[in-house]
């Protein structure tokens, strides 16, 4: 891990599991957690200020190049979880790497996700580097350059 992650502010988002989250196991299903991280993930850019308003005007937004998640503790009904976000590293000029984790109410890890994520020019269709205004709205302004 890159020192500058250690840097990188930490998101904390809650959310409480209802019965729509829940497969007919009694538990959430694997599409339903990519659905709350990204409901967090969501939640903090449009808190840092360049949520979907500010994508559309500009045409530029965040996008998934890869993930790879994990689970380690079921999810249940009417659970109070908080999912934990923050920036680890700068894979090249492109690709940022972001961590996520979904902790139960007693403070164990239920999942984890590390995702590449890319800055995309919507006209464009292609790539671009971050932005100083992206990097601090995806949690990664230890990477800005000085």
């Amino acid at each position: 891990m890159d020192e500058r992650s250690k840097l990188s502010p930490v998101y904390e988002y809650k959310k409480l599991i209802l019965e729509q989250h829940l497969d007919t196991f009694g538990h959430v299903n694997n599409a339903t957690y990519l659905m709350l991280y990204e409901e967090a993930r969501w939640d903090f850019i449009t808190k840092n200020g360049l949520g979907l308003k500010e994508i559309m005007e500009n045409k530029v937004g965040p996008v998934l190049l890869d993930l790879h998640l994990t689970f380690k503790a079921e999810l249940l009904n009417r659970e109070e979880i908080t999912i934990v976000s923050h920036g680890t590293e700068m894979k090249n000029k492109f690709v940022m790497v972001l961590e996520q984790k979904i902790l139960k109410p007693n403070g164990k890890i239920a999942s984890t996700l590390n995702l590449s994520v890319g800055l995309m020019d919507l006209k464009e269709r292609k790539l671009i580097a971050p932005t100083e205004e992206w990097l601090r709205a995806l949690g990664m302004e230890a990477f800005v350059e000085d």
